[in-house]
Parts: C-alpha cells; structure tokens; sequence
C-alpha cells in the first residue's frame, strides 16, 4: 500500500494521525495542496481503507478503567480453528483492547482495562470460561504509562 501513497499522501496522514478533526483548508495549508485536493486525498484514502478508523481516544481514569493489563495467553497446539474462535469472541469484548498473535513463550498477548483488580478477575474468568482452547494466561499489571499511542510512522 505504501506504493499507492505519495508525499502529499504521507504528509496528510501524519497530519491526520495528530488531529484528525483538523479541516482540509489548514492540512492543505500545511501540505501546499486546494482544500478539495485534499478532501479528495482523505476520501480515496478512507474508501481503500488506508485510513481504517477515526476515533476518539479517551483517558481510562476518566472513563472508569484506569488499570490497564499485558496477558500472554497460551492456546491449545492441536486445536486448529482455536485462534479464529477466540477472534470471533474477542472482537465482542470491549475491555480486550489489542491482540496480537505472536512467536515466544505465549501464542497471544491481550491489552486489557479494568476498574481494579477484581474486575480484571471477572474479565479473566469469562475468558477462561467462554473460550476453553485457552489453556494457561500470565498477567503483568502496568503500573505507569511510559507511552500510549496508536501512532504509525509512514514511509518516505
């Protein structure tokens, strides 16, 4: 995908990425572009799903989930469809923020928000529950954002 963008593309998404409610008369200001080129750039750029979402990030203290939770998770090695049945799930479950498939020790790693601990224990004991090709899960309790951030770097 990276070939179908050019510099004004690149520029516009980095833009983009900082404040994306900023108005194409200022990004076309900044990237030396018409208001409508770049409404047009922004357009074809949603439409082949380049830009995937536009949301809104809120803090998690304000929004009653301030404790955040890294969990590897082991699935079952025999269990071949187990990795498109926890997808079908977790995409259900709004306290399971990110999961990556990954190579190491654990076959899954989970960004989880809770209230507190004991909400966390409910999460995790309805993933136990309602998804048994999970065989064994290891949490790490964050106890300081470092960096947050959904920030990607685009290629020149």
């Amino acid at each position: 995908m990276a070939e179908l963008l050019d510099q004004f593309d690149r520029t516009i998404l980095e833009i983009m990425q900082r404040d994306c409610q900023m108005k194409a008369e200022a990004i076309g200001e900044m990237v030396g572009l018409s208001a409508s080129a770049v409404q047009r750039r922004i357009k074809r750029m949603r439409e082949e799903r380049i830009i995937s979402a536009e949301i809104a990030l809120v803090d998690r203290k304000v929004a009653g989930s301030p404790m955040t939770f890294i969990v590897g998770m082991e699935i079952e090695r025999e269990n071949y469809d187990a990795l498109s049945k926890f997808r079908a799930w977790v995409e259900k479950q709004d306290h399971i923020q990110q999961v990556y498939y990954v190579t190491g020790s654990v076959d899954l790693v989970a960004i989880i928000t809770a209230q507190d601990v004991e909400q966390y224990d409910e999460i995790t004991a309805q993933i136990m529950s309602q998804n048994p090709q999970i065989k064994r899960m290891h949490t790490n309790v964050v106890l300081k954002d470092i960096k947050t951030g959904m920030f990607v770097p685009i290629s020149p």
